[in-house]
């Protein structure tokens, strides 16, 4: 199983990042649509394991019902888009109410475990957000150059790969406390300590190899640890849904890792919670 995940690994790093720096915005655009619409399907699986497709195409005609109102090139007019923003916020504020949900599981199940229709807003809360983040970033100063906004939507990804990283192996070395034992028992205080200690110094290093000012840096160190622990709470969001639909994956598209929400359950929260962050404190 190691040896399978560290050859799709290996196939998945060059892809993802050939694609956030080599394509264009707009095919940069339908390359996070077809990863929007491949989470929608495993989203869907939480809901109903029978129409997990209709969830797709649900979600996919939410997108292109917001693709139609913003287009990419207006997401930066000159600001952020008004419409963006408030999906954003509202974003964020599914997460600060998942944080509830988490902490109160197995009790908090009974408010939507029957209820379909509350599940498929927390898809939307989860998915669209995720989805107009990642373009936010992506596409900022995109006119003065292409490759700002990929290395700082880079930047963003590699906080949650290195508190990921930070969280496994103190966690393995010190690991003793749970850190939410009924959503994930694998997961200790440490271990996410550790992994925002890593994080932090990856944000740090950043900081002081482009000399950024004291506002500045202060600011992109809170926003950077705030996405971090935001990271946490989004795989532990996921876990809760998988465990209430008795799923250990959220797929099979990704050999060795599951599915997509496997590989992004993070991001969907971190993303969405750096950009809100970002423009709350400058």
């Amino acid at each position: 199983m190691l040896k399978l995940r560290i050859i799709t690994a290996v196939c998945l790093i060059p892809l993802v990042l050939s694609a956030i720096f080599l394509l264009p915005l707009p095919f940069f655009a339908l390359f996070v649509t077809l990863i929007f619409l491949l989470a929608g399907r495993e989203w869907g699986r939480f809901i109903d394991i029978q129409r997990a497709n209709v969830v797709m195409v649900s979600l996919g005609l939410i997108l292109i019902g917001l693709m139609a109102a913003v287009p990419i090139e207006h997401i930066w007019s000159p600001g952020l888009h008004p419409w963006i923003s408030t999906l954003l916020c509202a974003g964020v504020g599914w997460w600060l109410a998942s944080l509830g949900l988490v902490l109160a599981y197995p009790r908090s199940a009974g408010l939507w475990r029957s209820q379909r229709w509350l599940k498929a807003l927390f898809a939307i809360l989860t998915l669209v957000p995720f989805f107009w983040s990642v373009l936010a970033l992506r596409s900022y100063q995109y006119d003065e150059s292409s490759y700002f906004g990929a290395w700082l939507l880079l930047f963003v990804m590699s906080l949650v790969w290195f508190a990921d990283t930070g969280a496994y192996f103190v966690g393995k070395a010190l690991g003793r406390h749970k850190l939410c034992p009924k959503v994930s028992p694998g997961k200790t205080i440490e271990g996410m300590l550790g992994g925002v200690a890593f994080a932090s110094l990856l944000a740090w290093s950043v900081i002081q190899f482009l000399t950024l000012d004291g506002p500045q840096g202060t600011v992109l160190l809170i926003a950077s640890v705030a996405a971090v622990l935001a990271s946490v709470l989004g795989d532990l969001v996921e876990s809760m849904f998988k465990r209430e639909a008795g799923l250990k994956d959220s797929g099979q598209i990704l050999p060795g890792h599951g599915g997509i929400m496997d590989r992004i359950d993070s991001l969907t929260a971190a993303l969405p919670v750096f950009v809100v962050t970002v423009r709350l404190l400058s």
